[in-house]
């Protein structure tokens, strides 16, 4: 039997290696608008924020007008390159399916926008794991638990029979909230230490390590 009802996946950092497309988008953005150009950490950083929230962070004396512009331009220069440069973390897919097998419900919660996430599912051809899924201009952005209780609500299931599974501290902290389990992964964006301050019950090092915590 599964060990929890539903699993509830970040996308970005968690399921595909897009970190460096992210990071590569934000500094082209910036740099053609002519805006001072953030450094890898500081966009690392932002990851898992809906993006007009990161792009106020990384531009906050930036007007309204010109973080619009950083916004479409990132957007531009992100789906020109998506296909060639964002993958899905090994084991990802094998995962999904397994789970499915065993019972799970699996969604997501991302600070991807709805269009972008439907997307990448639309490029990976995975969507079909998923019941449900919840993007950060269609509610509260992380760490704000909104998407999850959301998700919750939606697929009828409490949060004690729910698991919150990302790479951030924004996955961490929503689900500490609302008192859900949570699993780290140390590949993504966050670090160890900084995923720890959130208590998860593990922090893993791949996917396939996954399948211990959910079985």
């Amino acid at each position: 039997m599964p060990a929890y009802k539903l699993a509830i996946f970040d996308w970005d950092g968690t399921l595909m290696d897009s970190v460096a497309h992210i990071v590569d988008s934000m500094q082209q953005a910036a740099y053609v608008l002519g805006e001072p150009v953030p450094s890898v950490s500081d966009v690392r950083h932002i990851i898992g924020l809906g993006l007009p929230e990161a792009i106020a962070l990384l531009f906050p004396k930036a007007s309204e007008v010109a973080r619009e512009a950083i916004r479409q331009q990132y957007a531009q220069h992100f789906i020109a390159h998506s296909a060639a440069k964002s993958e899905l973390f090994a084991g990802a897919e094998p995962l999904l399916a397994q789970l499915t097998q065993q019972g799970y419900l699996l969604a997501i919660a991302t600070g991807k926008s709805r269009l972008g996430l439907d997307r990448v599912l639309a490029q990976t051809g995975i969507g079909h794991y998923f019941v449900a899924t919840r993007c950060a201009d269609e509610t509260a952005s992380k760490p704000h638990p909104l998407m999850l209780q959301e998700l919750l609500a939606y697929t009828q299931t409490s949060p004690q029979d729910s698991i919150m599974i990302g790479d951030t501290s924004y996955d961490m902290e929503m689900a500490q909230t609302i008192e859900m389990p949570r699993l780290a992964v140390s590949y993504g964006v966050h670090s160890i230490d900084t995923l720890k301050q959130y208590q998860p019950m593990a922090i893993v090092d791949s996917l396939y390590q996954l399948h211990d915590y959910l079985y």
